[in-house]
């Protein structure tokens, strides 16, 4: 009842507070002459959001530059050491290639889900299509720690006993042995498993957002295709992918972003053992486990420099969507 009433007592006072920033603000500019207070209005509107901007985002961003260019304490310069350290290693080089096969694995697997859940569900009729479309979105409402724990029920495996994992339980009724799949490391096997967690949590984002696409393609050009003699598989690929492909674009780089900062996920359910290490969960080792506020900040860096090229590009993709407006 406590951590309620503390809850409660938190979001009334910050939306209240920043409420009240506000209308103070606004009630100190309005008190000033006509001219100053066009000049100012819009700062006293914005800067509050720059300062928290400023203080929780650009400050420990540039500190954390500062500190990859420092000891293990950071207590002395050591120059691009850390850097160094990090290309000499043969372990971060599997760490970047399992990167690269998130990337490449989850965004696609779950905008291909997602649009063949929508294309799918769109043919239902309207209850069955709401309830359907709910089921999928509805794991989005779980935290990738609580994904992450159901799921390593599914793949749990004791050897020499009865299986408890679903997984498991359906590869035995096949005839197979039990398998440790978290450990199955041969052609990234677990790798592949934990991905099917990512999918599975971002499926019902991407469905929501291609649902609303595939619902505002013009249908004069689906039944002009349809007249040309044009196939529903023709129609869908020539005539309606073309027509939502901004939104496929903008749902696959929301998602390989958030793919890029995995941590969770591998987190829980393997700590980066068994060949699954991917950067967030290596920097979030190097800092908790071994100390070493040098090198987790070089990982850190090379992962922000990783997002940066797919940062601008979503920037520049969306101005060019409102210029097209």
């Amino acid at each position: 009842m406590l951590k309620l009433i503390n809850a409660l007592l938190a979001i009334v006072a910050g939306v209240g507070g920043i409420l009240l920033l506000y209308f103070l603000l606004n009630l100190l500019v309005e008190r000033l002459p006509g001219k100053w207070e066009d000049r100012l209005k819009p700062y006293v509107f914005v800067g509050p959001a720059l300062a928290v901007v400023g203080l929780f985002l650009v400050y420990p961003t540039v500190q954390t530059v500062f500190a990859s260019f420092a000891n293990r304490d950071t207590t002395a310069w050591v120059g691009l050491d850390n850097y160094l350290s990090l290309l000499r290693d043969e372990n971060f080089y599997e760490v970047l290639i399992n990167n690269l096969l998130w990337i490449i694995v989850v965004p696609a697997g779950s905008v291909i889900i997602g649009l063949l859940v929508a294309v799918l569900a769109d043919r239902l009729p309207a209850r069955s299509e709401k309830i359907t479309k709910s089921l999928i979105f509805l794991p989005m409402a779980i935290s990738f720690v609580g994904a992450s724990t159901i799921w390593r029920f599914v793949y749990d495996a004791r050897p020499g006993e009865n299986p408890i994992g679903l997984l498991n339980a359906i590869w035995t009724s096949l005839g197979f042995e039990n398998v440790v799949w978290l450990q199955l490391s041969s052609f990234n096997v677990n790798d592949m498993l934990l991905m099917v967690i990512m999918v599975w949590l971002q499926a019902g984002f991407a469905m929501v957002l291609l649902s609303a696409a595939i619902k505002n393609v013009p249908e004069d050009t689906l039944e002009a295709a349809r007249i040309d003699g044009a196939n529903e598989v023709q129609i869908f690929f020539r005539v309606v992918v073309p027509q939502i492909w901004a939104t496929v674009l903008v749902v696959f780089t929301t998602i390989l972003i958030l793919v890029m900062k995995v941590f969770d996920i591998v987190y829980v359910m393997t700590n980066g053992a068994f060949q699954t290490q991917v950067i967030g969960n290596l920097f979030y080792t190097q800092l908790f486990e071994f100390g070493d506020a040098g090198r987790s900040a070089a990982i850190v860096v090379v992962l922000m420099i990783a997002v940066i090229p797919v940062m601008i590009y979503q920037v520049r993709r969306f101005r060019a969507e409102e210029v097209g407006r």
